[in-house]
C-alpha cells in the first residue's frame, strides 16, 4: 500500500513538472532574461539616437527682456521682422531649460530654415491663420499652446504679449543630448588659418542692433542689443562661442501683420559671404545650402570647411547691402 502511494505521489510530481515545462516554453520563461527596454525615449524617426531639436520662437523687443533660458540654446538664429524689428530662434538639443521665453508667433522664415535638422519641434505662441497651413504641412512637429496648454504659462511679471512662456519638459520632446550645431551637420574644431582681431562687430536692422565683442577673459563674444548688453534672466551676460553674420536676401513676403506691416522673408538656401568670429578673431567666409533639405555649409576661399568653437553658437541674418561695421580691439 505503501509503495502504491508513492508511485501515485511520483506519477502526480512528474505530470506537474511536464505543464510547468510546456508552461514555460509558451511564455518564453526557459530562455534568457528579457532585454530591458532603453530608458532613452525614442525619437520622432523611432530611433533615441537621431538628434532630433527643439526650435522655440523668442521675443526680442525691449518689454521682452531679459529672457529665459536663451544662454542654454546651442544655436540661436536672429531674424529680421516687420518694422525692422528682430526676432530669434533658439534651438536646443543638448540640454533643456526649465523654462524658456517669452515665446511669441512663427513666422514663414522659420519652416525653411528648420529644414536643415531631422523632424524639430517648433514652440511658438500662434501664427496669422494664412500661415497655419503651411505650418501644417512643414516636416515639423508643431507645438503651440493649443496642442500643450498645460506646457505654457503667464508671467505675471511681464506685460502682454511679452509674458508667454514654456515649461519644454511638458511639451513631448527629450532632448537628446546631441548639440545642435552637430545636428546640423557642423563640426567643432580648429580655427582655420589666418584670419584678422575680431574687435566688435556689428550688424544693424532697420530697427534693431546687434554687437559682438570679443571677451578674453570668458573666451567668448558678448552680446550687445540695440546698444545695451544682453543679459540673462539672472543677471549674466549672453555670450557665444561662434558667431556667424550670414548674409542673405531678405525680400517681402505674401504675409503681413496685425499691423498691416509686410512680414518679411529671409532666404536660407542660396549661398553668399559670411563672416565667422572665433577665438577672438574674423575669418571671411562663405555659406551654401543648395536645398532646403541640405545642410549649411561654411567654406574658406580654398573650399575648406571652416569648423567652430565649441560652445553657443549665433547666427545673425545680415540684409545683403545692410549696415555691417567692425571696430579693432
Amino acid at each position: 500500500m505503501y509503495a502504491a502511494r508513492v508511485r501515485a505521489l511520483a506519477a502526480t510530481l512528474f505530470a506537474a513538472l511536464l505543464l510547468a515545462v510546456a508552461a514555460a516554453g509558451c511564455t518564453g520563461g526557459g530562455g534568457p532574461p528579457a532585454t530591458p527596454r532603453s530608458s532613452a525615449a525614442p525619437s520622432r524617426s523611432g530611433t533615441a539616437e537621431d538628434p532630433h531639436v527643439l526650435g522655440v520662437k523668442i521675443d526680442n523687443v525691449a518689454p521682452a527682456r531679459p529672457q529665459t533660458g536663451l544662454d542654454a540654446a546651442d544655436i540661436v538664429y536672429v531674424e529680421q521682422v516687420e518694422a525692422g524689428l528682430s526676432r530669434l530662434l533658439a534651438v536646443y538639443s543638448s540640454t533643456l531649460p526649465s523654462v524658456i521665453g517669452p515665446v511669441r508667433s512663427a513666422r514663414e522664415t522659420d519652416l525653411e530654415l528648420l529644414r536643415q535638422f531631422d523632424r524639430p519641434t517648433l514652440a511658438f505662441s500662434g501664427a496669422q491663420s494664412k500661415l497655419l497651413p503651411l505650418i501644417d504641412r512643414a516636416p515639423i512637429d508643431a507645438v503651440p499652446p493649443s496642442k500643450a496648454p498645460g506646457a505654457y504659462f503667464r508671467n505675471p511679471e511681464r506685460p502682454a504679449p511679452h509674458d508667454l512662456y514654456l515649461r519644454p519638459a511638458k511639451i513631448p520632446y527629450r532632448a537628446t543630448r546631441t548639440d545642435a550645431v552637430e545636428a546640423l551637420g557642423m563640426r567643432f574644431g580648429a580655427p582655420p588659418p589666418g584670419g584678422r582681431p575680431a574687435g566688435t562687430q556689428t550688424v544693424r536692422y532697420p530697427s534693431a542692433r546687434f554687437a559682438f565683442s570679443w571677451s578674453a577673459e570668458r573666451g567668448r563674444f558678448l552680446v550687445s542689443m540695440d546698444g545695451s548688453p544682453a543679459r540673462t534672466a539672472e543677471g549674466g551676460r549672453l555670450a557665444a562661442a561662434t558667431v556667424v553674420v550670414q548674409e542673405v536676401t531678405v525680400r517681402p513676403s505674401d504675409f503681413h501683420d496685425r499691423s498691416g506691416n509686410t512680414t518679411p522673408f529671409t532666404e536660407t538656401v542660396g549661398a553668399g559671404q559670411a563672416l565667422v568670429l572665433r577665438d577672438g578673431k574674423a575669418y571671411d567666409a562663405r555659406w551654401t545650402r543648395p536645398t532646403a533639405g541640405a545642410d549649411t555649409k561654411l567654406t574658406d576661399a580654398d573650399g575648406r570647411r571652416v569648423d567652430l568653437a565649441r560652445g553657443p553658437l549665433w547666427v545673425v541674418f545680415a540684409p545683403r547691402g545692410a549696415s555691417a561695421t567692425a571696430t579693432a580691439p
